[in-house]
């Protein structure tokens, strides 16, 4: 079993009207499974109301499924006994920094959630360190988060949860309120975790191309899993993707356009570097065709 497994997960929304009656069931999660494995980089893409972040907050047993079954480490998240456990496992970073930064110094912040967790005093200090040394931050651990930038405010709640030792940390859109730059420090910060520190990432995002360097995608609309695989199998599927309201990579659309006015791209290129090399290689062969007919 995987670090989280949901098998047939299904989760309703009722909806009520004034006089506490059921007026509406809404299918935010309709029987989706999927296996994650530890150490792995994970993204989920889909629109708004795709049912990403309601699936999200099943890792992190902030909903509980109304059918089917997730499991974090083993440990399923119905079971109320195991939820403290399930939260230490797979820590969870939201959309606004500025909900999940509760202290007034940065080292403060990072240390609160070691300190309810009972752990002793010294080695508080010690995941401190480690934790804003690992994102980046360890220059601004005097500040106050007030005078950071929302991509330093990111950093911070991710060294936060890191803090916690958790297996698994969850990121539910953390770059939707970021600048560019902003958006740049927050994904290079949880790609190092994740290469380096052998943390798993499950990142949330409708940014096709934060998720380039992804193990595996997962493709969500109106409920259900509709596409997965890697980056490059997933974002081949340009029409796909389209039909389901969503962009691709610029370099990726860039390479589909000129194969669909002939020219012979490659399909899934993700990067500025694949794209040139695909175009010096088609240069190349026609130079060479051009030569054998002329010839």
């Amino acid at each position: 079993m995987g670090i989280v497994q949901a098998k047939d997960l299904t989760f309703e929304y009722i909806i009520r009207d004034e006089e506490d009656n059921i007026e509406n069931v809404k299918t935010a999660v309709d029987h989706v499974s999927l296996d994650i494995e530890q150490g792995q980089f994970i993204a989920i893409l889909g629109h708004n109301g795709s049912g990403k972040s309601t699936f999200a907050k099943h890792i992190n047993a902030l909903l509980s499924p109304t059918e089917g079954t997730i499991w974090v480490d083993g440990m399923d998240t119905k079971d109320e006994a195991k939820l403290w456990d399930i939260r230490q496992t797979a820590g969870m970073v939201f959309q606004n920094p500025d909900n999940q930064i509760i202290g007034t110094i940065v080292e403060e912040d990072v240390g609160f959630g070691p300190e309810n967790l009972g752990v002793p005093t010294e080695e508080i200090w010690e995941r401190v360190d480690a934790s804003l040394e690992a994102v980046g931050m360890t220059e601004y651990r005097h500040h106050s988060p007030n005078k950071l930038s929302g991509g330093q405010k990111q950093r911070v709640a991710i060294a936060g949860i890191l803090a916690m030792k958790p297996k698994c940390i969850v990121l539910d859109e953390p770059t939707a309120m970021l600048d560019p730059n902003g958006r740049k420090e927050v994904i290079a910060t949880i790609t190092k975790l994740n290469k380096e520190e052998h943390v798993t990432v499950i990142l949330i995002t409708h940014y096709m191309d934060e998720v380039i360097g992804a193990d595996k995608v997962f493709v969500m609309d109106e409920g259900k899993v509709v596409l997965s695989g890697t980056p490059r199998e997933v974002f081949s599927k340009v029409e796909h993707l389209k039909a389901l309201r969503l962009d691709v990579p610029h370099t990726t659309e860039l390479a589909f356009e000129l194969e669909k006015a002939g020219i012979p791209m490659k399909r899934g290129i993700l990067t500025i570097e694949e794209f040139t090399q695909e175009l010096i290689k088609v240069a190349k062969h026609n130079h060479i065709d051009r030569r054998s007919t002329s010839c």
